[in-house]
């Protein structure tokens, strides 16, 4: 399953008009996307409001992700403060990955903001978070926080914000996009043998681990006749037929 280097802004000094600032509102999308990675078994490592770009690049280098993804909002140049709105995608340009991931999250986007003609994706590279990074990587500015508009929309959006961007990661991954469940604890229940734990939800897709009879799972989602399982720290599908849920 994939995993991505979740970056929420670390910018406290970047105020919103009306209250709060970017650190604060990009970790609160964080927090709210937690449960639907989760939920459709993407695993993520989150930066901490105590680093820097530098740090979280550095981090994000460290390790070894499908994509990075850097959440901020937006201020105009001084001689515009207030003026602007829209929302902005960075990728770099030479990244065909990131371009892709950048041209879906866009384009979910203009689902949810109320003027979706000023959604757009932006090459970039002179932001380091798409430039450095040795995953593909996509830097969202969701709004302008100097515009009253645009600091309200997401400061009173951001559940759907956040589902809306695992969506778009969703669809870059070729995954489903599994509502917000609370993880549940199963028994592998088979007469014979070993249940499959699967790539994708489909019988065709390949095996990554092997379940026998009796054996926990947490079952972290469910998605049509597939739940989204985590079996001793392989995650992937498993058919729901052949896994029963423990009473807590």
């Amino acid at each position: 399953m994939p995993t991505i280097y979740l970056s929420p802004s670390t910018q406290e000094w970047n105020p919103y008009v009306g209250g709060g600032n970017e650190e604060y509102y990009m970790n609160l999308i964080a927090d709210a996307m937690v449960p639907y990675l989760r939920s459709s078994g993407i695993r993520f490592t989150r930066n901490t409001p105590d680093m820097t770009a530098a740090s979280s690049i550095r981090q994000s280098n460290e390790g070894k992700y499908d994509l990075h993804v850097a959440l901020h909002s937006n201020a105009a140049p001084e001689d515009e403060a207030g003026q602007r709105q829209g929302a902005e995608v960075y990728y770099y340009p030479n990244s065909v990955r990131g371009k892709r991931a950048a041209d879906i999250i866009a384009e979910n986007l203009k689902e949810i903001y109320p003027l979706p003609w000023l959604v757009k994706t932006v090459p970039t590279t002179s932001l380091g978070e798409v430039s450095k990074t040795r995953a593909p990587a996509v830097l969202i500015e969701f709004a302008y926080h100097d515009n009253p508009e645009d600091a309200d929309w997401i400061r009173h959006n951001i559940p759907e914000i956040a589902a809306n961007v695992v969506k778009s990661l969703t669809e870059y991954f070729d995954i489903p996009f599994v509502e917000a469940q609370p993880p549940r604890r199963g028994i592998v229940t088979v007469s014979s043998g070993w249940l499959n734990i699967r790539k994708k939800p489909s019988l065709q897709a390949p095996v990554i681990a092997r379940a026998w009879n009796g054996n926990p799972i947490t079952v972290l989602g469910q998605w049509e006749g597939w739940y989204v399982v985590d079996y001793f720290g392989h995650i992937g599908y498993a058919d729901s037929r052949y896994i029963r849920i423990r009473k807590i």
